[in-house]
């Protein structure tokens, strides 16, 4: 078997695995995390912006769609994707928003189209083999200048699935290698929660330009 072959079956796996799982729990997820406060999160993305409001937003794994209710709230104009169909139905309840519902392996989207991306807490879903062709797509459908927002939980570069869910865990260094390869210009760095020993920091938020 080819390595393309092992490949294509490898990401087959990780993606029907981590969807089921969110499938299975997307009304867990959204009652446990409602009230999670991401606003730092949001402005970060917002502040890098400069065109001209309202923009035209990507929540990239919107989830039950609790972030697509803020942005709608500020005035903004947000789409989101998610690849569990359940979670979808939700977001597009709560949101009235747009859903695209894809595997963030096999994206389909429409170039030169948003503002920004906020992809909070769903890039990390992606193994380090499909993130540059994953970023590629991002890069793709951002307009010139665009910004994407990401924020995933850091680690020491490892791969490992966490019970249903697959996982990579990138450190700032491995992270800007990435994101630097797929042509994106560093904005700011910050580590999550704000005003903990960085030990007590477990998330890695990051701001990038097209």
């Amino acid at each position: 078997m080819s390595i393309y072959k092992n490949l294509e079956n490898e990401s087959s796996l990780i993606s029907e695995k981590t969807i089921a799982h969110y499938d299975q729990n997307a009304f867990a997820y959204d009652e446990g995390t409602k009230d999670h406060d991401v606003s730092q999160n949001i402005n970060a993305l917002l502040r890098a912006i400069k065109s001209e409001p309202p923009f035209q937003l990507l929540d990239f794994g919107c989830g039950p769609g609790r972030d697509l209710q803020t942005f709608t709230k500020l005035g903004h104009l947000a789409i989101g994707l998610e690849g569990s169909q359940q979670a979808a139905q939700i977001a597009r309840m709560k949101s009235g928003c747009e859903i695209l519902v894809q595997d963030f392996f096999n994206l389909s989207l429409p170039e030169n189209t948003f503002d920004g991306i906020f992809a909070n807490a769903s890039l990390f879903h992606i193994p380090n083999k499909l993130l540059p062709k994953v970023l590629s797509n991002l890069w793709d459908c951002l307009k010139p200048n665009g910004i994407l927002f990401s924020s995933n939980p850091r680690g020491n570069n490892q791969e490992s699935w966490y019970g249903d869910r697959f996982g990579s865990y990138h450190d700032l260094a491995a992270w800007r290698s990435f994101m630097t390869s797929a042509q994106f210009t560093e904005i700011e760095h910050y580590y999550r929660p704000s005003g903990l020993p960085i030990e007590q920091q477990p998330w890695l938020a990051s701001v990038w330009k097209k």
